[in-house]
C-alpha cells in the first residue's frame, strides 16, 4: 500500500516543538520575575550575602516578565505549571524519537560529523540565504540539537528540581551532585540563558532560510528529500 511521502517532521515532533516553545517562553519570562526577587548568584550550598556573589543579575523590566509586575507567588505558579509541561513533553519526545527513529536518523552523530571539514561545509551551506530543501540535518545541526536535547534541556529540569523548596530533603543526591542548592541555581540561570541564545540563533536561521516555508514544514511536516512518492 502506498502510504504517501514520508514526513520530514513526525506529528509527535511537531506537537512537541510548539508545546515546548510555549512552555519555554512562559518559563523564561516567569523565571525573570523570580530572578528579580534576589538578583545575586552563588556557588555552593548557601548564599544570601551579595558580597559573596559571583554575579549580580540586572533587574528585568516588567514587560519581560510574567506576570508583568513583581509578584513572586504568581510567577512561581506560572513557572511550576510550565515546568511540568516542559518536563513531560521532553520525556514523551525522547520516547517517541527512539520509537520512530527520529533520533537515530536525524540527530545521532558519526565520527565524520565531528570533523572540522563537516562543520565548515555546514556553515558554508547556512551562509547562503533561502530555502535549502528538506535535506537531512548537517553536522552542526546534529551536534547542536543533540547538545540541547540531550544535555541542555535535561540539565534545566534537573537544576530546576534541585532548587525547588524542600527537594534537597527528598533527593539530596541530586542537589549534592550539582554542587549544592546555590550552585544548582547558578547552573539553572546559565542554562536558561544558553537555551535562550540557542532559540535566538534558531529564529535568525528560520528568517534567513525562509520563515514561511520553515514554519509551514513544522506545521504540516513537510517531506523527506528524495522520497520517491513525493
Amino acid at each position: 500500500m502506498n502510504k504517501g511521502p514520508a514526513k520530514r517532521h513526525a506529528l509527535t515532533t511537531r506537537l512537541w516543538h510548539w508545546t515546548n516553545a510555549a512552555a519555554f517562553v512562559v518559563l523564561f519570562m516567569s523565571g525573570l520575575n523570580i530572578s528579580n526577587a534576589h538578583r545575586a548568584l552563588y556557588w555552593g550550598d548557601y548564599g544570601y550575602d551579595m558580597s559573596e556573589a559571583w554575579l549580580i543579575v540586572t533587574r528585568f523590566p516588567a514587560w519581560m516578565t510574567i506576570p508583568q509586575r513583581y509578584d513572586l507567588a504568581e510567577a512561581r505558579d506560572w513557572h511550576n505549571l510550565s515546568a511540568w509541561i516542559f518536563a513531560l513533553g521532553l520525556l514523551v519526545m525522547w520516547a517517541m524519537s527512539l520509537v520512530n527513529r527520529h533520533f537515530a536518523r536525524d540527530i545521532a552523530t558519526s565520527l565524520n560529523d565531528w570533523r572540522p571539514a563537516a562543520w565548515r561545509a555546514a556553515i558554508k551551506e547556512h551562509a547562503q540565504p533561502g530555502d535549502h530543501g528538506d535535506k537531512s540535518y548537517n553536522a552542526v545541526q546534529k551536534i547542536s540539537y543533540g547538545l540541547v536535547l540531550g544535555i541542555g534541556l535535561p540539565l534545566m529540569i534537573a537544576t530546576g528540581l534541585a532548587i525547588s523548596p524542600g527537594f534537597e530533603v527528598s533527593a539530596p543526591w541530586l542537589v549534592e551532585g550539582l554542587g549544592g542548592r546555590q550552585s544548582a541555581r547558578s547552573l539553572h540561570f546559565l542554562c536558561a540563558w544558553g537555551l535562550a541564545g540557542f532559540v535566538a540563533v534558531h529564529l535568525v536561521m528560520v528568517l534567513w532560510s525562509g520563515p514561511l516555508t520553515q514554519i509551514g514544514r513544522m506545521i504540516t511536516g513537510g517531506r523527506r528529500e528524495g522520497d520517491a512518492n513525493a
